[in-house]
């Protein structure tokens, strides 16, 4: 079919420049002396016309692609920053936020554990649109909710939405872009989740402000529906790329189970599970902590985990230029190192030593996440890069919500001093897990070259 298309576009461009060719025989007093010079120059002109195009159209795609992460984002922070008012106003207790979490990260890990099939039988394009679509029309049905059953009803969509695209949009830029725009991708994600609680907070002072918010925010969403549909077929045309790399027939099949005995593949599900334990831990006990057992304000304390949350959309930004000169491995490994001195500091208690640690806490969490992801064509080839991604994203947010949940057990139970030696406990299951990977994709390359010696 790319053939065909290929030679009939060869066929236009033949047709057009004999055209051209004919008009300016005609016009010209002599066909040696004028022809062949000007045609010349002019497929030259066209040519250099239709690469600029391209280039032109590669780079406002890139920009769907940002602009199809801060749609990711948005969503993300909003429930959180609306349900001091939202929880009020349907008369029901605070603590059923947590009943709506647990139901949209629900969708969301049975979204990403079919991510994979849907987005190979589908495309990443209409994936992408469709998701972000269910995320739309479920803010949009969060403005005009009359009771908190209607809001279960809503995360539905808004679950399953919110995992097909998160899976669909890395695994494509993993595939297809350098690492730098892994980096810098999800600091534009960290831009949405940072927009979803301003827009909200200019009319929670209203009356029935918080409806206003989420309509205001499902409009954007329409917004990046719109420009998604328009350029649907972009997806394709610039997701062309070489052969895929061979596997074994064993895993050929593409099921789950094949793809978990593929070595390597447990310590990366395991390295995601807990990364995003200690990220989700930190952003949600970390003011607690501060307050219980440093004597902080909750003011104070709101400003020092902020800074957690800053460093790590700051660091995915500073770190794309970081990846282009050395490999996401070596930047993996110095964002863990970063984090297990930010806990450190945190854990020493000294008041001049609060601030840098949580700021290196959110520095070193930066790279660990967008590097892991585009490091799994890498480590396991593209043939099932897809269907771990997807695989990878359920088990990142079983990790975010059982571990904060659990801590919050122990915190109950007036353990919440064991903070930071929890992080490090996970920080230990992280290090240990990217370390073993790092091992076995060094041995696999050390066989290959062998091979290619041998051979």
């Amino acid at each position: 079919m790319l053939n065909l298309k290929l030679e009939k576009s060869k066929s236009k461009d033949l047709f057009f420049f004999c055209g051209i060719f004919l008009s300016s025989c005609i016009k010209a007093p002599s066909l040696t002396g004028m022809c062949n010079p000007s045609i010349i120059e002019l497929v030259k002109y066209v040519k250099l016309y239709k690469r600029k195009v391209r280039l032109t159209m590669a780079t406002f795609f890139l920009f769907v692609i940002y602009m199809a992460f801060i749609g990711l984002g948005l969503p993300d922070s909003v429930l959180g920053a609306s349900w001091p008012v939202l929880h009020l106003a349907l008369d029901v207790p605070i603590a059923h936020a947590g009943i709506l979490s647990v139901m949209t990260t629900g969708g969301t890990i049975i979204s990403s554990f079919m991510s994979g099939r849907v987005t190979k039988r589908f495309g990443t394009g209409r994936v992408t649109l469709v998701s972000v679509l269910m995320t739309a029309i479920a803010l949009m049905g969060f403005s005009y909710a009359s009771s908190f059953y209607w809001l279960m009803l809503l995360t539905i969509p808004l679950g399953l939405g919110a995992g097909s695209v998160d899976a669909a949009l890395n695994g494509y830029v993993a595939m297809h872009y350098e690492a730098k725009h892994m980096s810098w991708l999800h600091s534009f994600w960290g831009v949405g989740a940072t927009l979803g609680p301003m827009i909200m907070s200019i009319f929670l002072g209203r009356d029935s402000g918080w409806r206003t918010g989420y309509f205001v925010i499902s409009l954007i969403q329409v917004a990046i529906v719109i420009l998604l549909f328009i350029t649907l077929p972009l997806w394709t045309r610039f997701g062309q790329k070489s052969a895929l790399e061979p596997v074994p027939e064993k895993e050929e099949s593409g099921k789950a189970d094949g793809l978990y005995r593929i070595p390597g593949v447990k310590y990366a599900i395991l390295s995601f599970f807990a990364y995003c334990a200690v990220e989700m831990t930190t952003g949600l006990w970390g003011a607690s902590y501060l307050v219980s057992y440093q004597g902080f304000t909750p003011e104070t304390a709101a400003r020092y985990t902020s800074l957690f949350f800053g460093g790590i959309t700051i660091g995915r930004f500073i770190t794309g230029f970081i990846t282009m000169k050395f490999s996401f491995r070596s930047v993996i490994r110095a964002g863990i190192l970063s984090i297990g001195l930010g806990i450190l500091m945190v854990l020493s208690g000294f008041y001049l030593l609060l601030v840098p640690g949580f700021l290196l806490i959110g520095l070193g969490c930066a790279p660990v996440f967008p590097g892991m992801i585009h490091e799994t064509p890498k480590r396991f080839g593209k043939k099932h890069a897809q269907s771990l991604i997807g695989i990878q994203m359920a088990f990142a947010y079983m990790g975010s919500t059982l571990m904060p949940a659990f801590f919050g057990l122990l915190a109950g139970r007036g353990y919440l001093w064991l903070f930071t030696p929890y992080l490090l406990l996970l920080l230990g299951i992280l290090f240990f897990s990217t370390e073993r990977i790092n091992a076995l994709m060094k041995r696999r390359n050390l066989n290959e070259t062998g091979n290619e010696m041998i051979s």
